[in-house]
């Protein structure tokens, strides 16, 4: 087989695997899969800031910061109360450190919010399905 059609093929079954993924989890567990792939954008984004891939950096912190936005989006500020309130207000803060870490390449700002990330998670986590 030829690389390339090696390499759409092995695209292919991940979309699918991914949508077969996504078509089977629950609410929960798709919280879980935004915070592991925000995780994994943030230290893709990072790899590329210590190389110097301005570009790369660009495109992974941006897609850190979408999956923010969806999981902001996700929170009922009527029904979750305080704790709502203050997820809401973690998520904007890790948007704007995001947004920070990317204009001054500060791979540290990087590290503190993907720690954030990991707490959120480990909270959410413990949380039965």
């Amino acid at each position: 087989m030829y690389p390339s059609a090696y390499k759409r093929g092995a695209n292919q079954y991940a979309n699918i695997h991914n949508e077969s993924g996504l078509t089977d989890a629950s609410p929960h567990h798709l919280i879980q899969m935004l915070m592991d792939g925000f995780l994994a954008r943030v230290n893709t984004a990072k790899g590329a800031m210590v190389r110097s891939d301005m570009e790369l950096k660009s495109v992974y912190i941006s897609r850190a910061m979408a999956i923010v936005g969806g999981l902001n989006e996700a929170i009922d500020l009527e029904k979750g109360g305080e704790i709502a309130a203050n997820l809401n207000q973690l998520y904007s803060y890790i948007n704007r450190r995001l947004l920070q870490a990317s204009c001054e390449n500060n791979v540290e700002i990087l590290d503190e919010v993907a720690s954030l990330m990991r707490e959120i998670k480990e909270g959410w986590d413990a949380i039965k399905n």
